[in-house]
């Protein structure tokens, strides 16, 4: 592994970094929570349409970049700097790869190029709270989570030679305002049970949408009913193996949301140092405090650990090397410190609603439950390795 960035890739963050100071900050923030999509439309604009980031990782013969993983994660830890409020994750993480992987080219050639530029944004829309389960990260994913024939999930079955689904899905990424919905759903019933993803319109005919209030309001999350709703089968659904599909995206995404956790993380440490180097206690400024100085020195180890963690996922992830899982405990474990330290050295304005402290703490916690705590994370990666199955040991 080479861990210099190349000429692209600096200017990938360095434009980037720029154009998120002057159009994503804390002001801006907070103005894009309250709109009805939970995010800036302009910003969004700027970023696929100008930048092309949903593109990055996908193919230019469907309007991609063509740049590997790497360069959308080093762009993500740049959102995650600013906890900038996006379609991102859900658009270019998350849906874009599970539609280029299964899709039919009809469907890629028509679905990508949009999804590329920014005109059309997606999601995966998983039962709630089954999507850490449905990328493989906490657990495997061959069991019933789509909804396995009972009630609840999402279910799918043909009517005169199309497929209907109804069902729910609570807790989606930008669920509330997705053009294009991925919808995981269990079909075959008891006997020939099997999980598949269907195309639906966001606002399709039996399709009802409501914003949810989520932990971490800077990743916008809806409620999803679909009322016998019409949808496409992705791809031919004949000899596809959706679970693995999903658990080879999940690691992709993994590594993505490593990178991303480790910016946020990164600059919650940044503005913190700022903060006691002005802050003044006893006639002194407190970061001359040997105490405080240890504990930033903690964060400050936690915070490059995590980050050459993520920056070695997002490589490998090209190279068939799982091990997105364990770089995103990793970072999450690295954010939560550093925005827990973030609130208590600012001291009295540290935990107040006006201050930002508490939108990294909120994006660590969020962000466990959505895609798994640090510990499930860890133990599913040992599990996968099998580092602790009993094996024999000569004498």
């Amino acid at each position: 592994m080479d861990p210099s960035f190349t000429a692209e890739q600096d200017e990938i963050r360095r434009t980037l970094r720029e154009l998120l100071h002057e159009r994503s900050g804390p002001h801006d923030l907070r103005a894009a929570l309250d709109t009805p999509a939970g995010h800036d439309p302009a910003l969004w604009t700027a970023l696929a349409g100008q930048l092309g980031l949903p593109g990055l990782a996908l193919p230019e013969e469907y309007g991609g970049v063509g740049c590997p993983v790497t360069d959308l994660a080093l762009a993500c830890e740049e959102t995650g700097r600013a906890l900038t409020p996006s379609p991102l994750l859900a658009t270019g993480v998350l849906a874009a790869p599970a539609l280029l992987a299964l899709g039919a080219d009809a469907q890629r050639r028509t679905l990508l190029p949009r999804l590329a530029s920014g005109a059309l944004t997606a999601t995966l829309a998983v039962p709630a709270p089954a999507l850490s389960t449905a990328l493989a990260l906490t657990r495997g994913n061959d069991g019933d989570w789509a909804g396995g024939g009972r009630a609840g999930g999402v279910q799918a079955r043909r009517v005169g030679g199309e497929w209907r689904l109804y069902g729910e899905a609570a807790q989606v990424l930008d669920g509330h305002s997705a053009g294009l919905l991925l919808v995981a759903a269990h079909t075959g019933g008891f006997v020939r049970s099997r999980i598949l993803l269907f195309l639906v319109r966001g606002d399709a005919d039996g399709v009802v949408r409501a914003r949810q209030t989520a932990l971490d309001a800077t990743r916008p999350q809806g409620r999803i009913q679909l009322r016998d709703v019409a949808a496409d089968l992705l791809g031919d659904g004949e000899g596809q193996d959706v679970p693995a599909a999903l658990a080879r995206l999940g690691d992709s995404a993994a590594a993505v949301l490593a990178c991303e956790a480790v910016g946020a993380a990164d600059r919650a440490l940044e503005r913190t140092v700022e903060y006691v180097g002005q802050r003044e206690q006893f006639g002194r400024v407190i970061g001359s405090f040997q105490a405080v100085q240890h504990r930033l020195a903690d964060v400050y180890v936690q915070v490059q650990a995590a980050r050459s963690a993520a920056y070695y996922a997002a490589w490998a992830t090209g190279r068939g090397e799982r091990v997105g899982g364990l770089a995103l405990a990793q970072a999450l474990q690295a954010l939560r410190t550093a925005a827990g330290e973030a609130v208590q050295l600012h001291g009295g304005i540290g935990f107040t609603w006006e201050h930002d402290a508490h939108l990294y703490f909120k994006r660590a916690a969020g962000d466990e439950l959505l895609f798994g705590p640090v510990h499930r994370l860890r133990a599913r990666a040992a599990e996968t390795a099998r580092l602790f199955e009993r094996k024999e040991v000569a004498v």
